[in-house]
This record gives structure tokens, sequence and C-alpha cells, in this order.
């Protein structure tokens, strides 16, 4: 049984429908990508997961239990966690107190400690600027950031929309280096990614979306070498 099962979902704003029927699953311990052109609906998809937006029609079951229309708050309760893009941080506060907010979670509150020493250990940066105001951190340091404050959650899901925007070569790679150690400590992750190539690479399984429909999905090996895939996506 998928941790996540994502079931002819249909969202949108307002008067206006994005998704149409998407079905997606995240197997328990595996990075799962999701891939498509800008406007295709990714990130529709996983605010309406998260319950940001209305689901009137299809279902949302994790670990077993239909949480569809389950409020953001108690799915993050529940380990279900999404790093937004544009890593909407709380720009007054200090990177500790960031991280603090983060563990909010009733299971994650008592081992608030040892998360810390988690992530400083992922992102050695944010410890040496731990009392720093977040707002004064460079665009790679606030995405380190948004990063391990998801992880202060203790999620069980972690899902990923966009990461690497906005980001130089360089710290799109490190990003990846820490997705990588991520996915061998046996999270489940969902990745909504612009860097197709690196995202493919790193992924076990991989979905991709167009006009909000899921048109592909298989192995990550065999979606990236699929001819339109690679024609539309990766430019060869």
């Amino acid at each position: 049984m998928a941790l996540l099962d994502i079931s002819n979902v249909e969202s949108g704003y307002g008067d206006v429908q994005i998704l149409w029927g998407v079905s997606l699953k995240l197997e328990e311990g595996r990075l799962t990508t999701l891939v498509g052109a800008n406007g295709s609906g990714k990130t529709t998809l996983m605010r309406a997961v998260m319950g940001l937006l209305p689901v009137p029609r299809g279902v949302v079951a994790y670990a077993g239990r239909n949480v569809t229309r389950v409020s953001p708050h108690a799915k993050a309760d529940m380990g279900l966690v999404m790093i937004p893009e544009g890593r909407q941080l709380f720009t007054d506060l200090t990177v500790r107190e960031n991280l603090e907010m983060g563990a909010t979670p009733r299971h994650a509150r008592g081992e608030m400690n040892k998360n810390l020493e988690r992530v400083f250990d992922l992102f050695p940066r944010l410890k040496e600027r731990v009392n720093q105001v977040a707002g004064t951190l460079s665009g790679g340091e606030q995405q380190m950031l948004a990063i391990a404050r998801g992880l202060m959650a203790k999620p069980r899901v972690l899902m990923f929309d966009e990461p690497s925007l906005g980001l130089s070569p360089l710290l799109t790679l490190n990003l990846f280096q820490v997705i990588r150690a991520l996915k061998q400590t046996g999270i489940t992750m969902l990745l909504v990614e612009q860097n197709v190539q690196m995202a493919l690479a790193v992924s076990d399984y991989a979905y991709v979306m167009a006009h909000g429909k899921i048109e592909i999905e298989g192995a990550a090996k065999q979606v990236r070498e699929m001819e339109s895939v690679r024609k539309a996506y990766l430019g060869v």
C-alpha cells in the first residue's frame, strides 16, 4: 500500500479548474519526482494535497486514511510536510527561531534539540548563522533554512516545491546532494523540480504532468530515456 495515495483529484482556483483527475502514489521510503512545464498543475496538486486548496472530487489517502478534507495543520501533525516554493520564511526571526517554528507538530516538540543537531549536520552553514536574522541570509542559505525547517517537523512524507528555483548551478548541486542524503534515511519524498535531468537522476519513480493530468509515469530511469521526455525536458 502506498504511503500517500492521490486518486482522481480535481482542484483549482475559484471557477478555474486546474487538475483533472490526477492520480499519483508515493511508495514508502522512495523518492518520487513530478515534472512538467510551467502551468501544468504541479504546485496546484501539492497545495490540494496539503489542504490549501479545495478538492471537490477525488481522494487523498495518507497511511490508509482518507485525509482529503483534513486541515493543513492536522496533516503536518500527522507527518505530511511541504516545503513551499519561495521559501516563505519568517524573515524577521533568527535561523534558530525559524527552526523552532518548524517543530510545532506534537510528535516533533519533544525531540527538538535532537532534530536541531540533525539539521545542523546536514547544513553546517546554518549552525554558523544560528543567531542571524533569516532575511539577511543569501538565497542559497534561505533555501537551506526552508528545508531544515521542514525537517524539524519530523516528516514521514516530505514534499519539495521547486527547491532549486533561483539557485546557482553550484548551490543546485549541493541541494541535490542533500536530497540524496535524505533519501538514504528512508524518508518518503515527492520532488517537484525545474531541473528535470537532476530530478530524474536521483529519483526512484517519476510522473510527467501536462494540462492538469498525468501523461507519463514509470521508473525514473525509464522515463528519463523516453524520447518524448528527452526532447521536451532534457533538450536532447
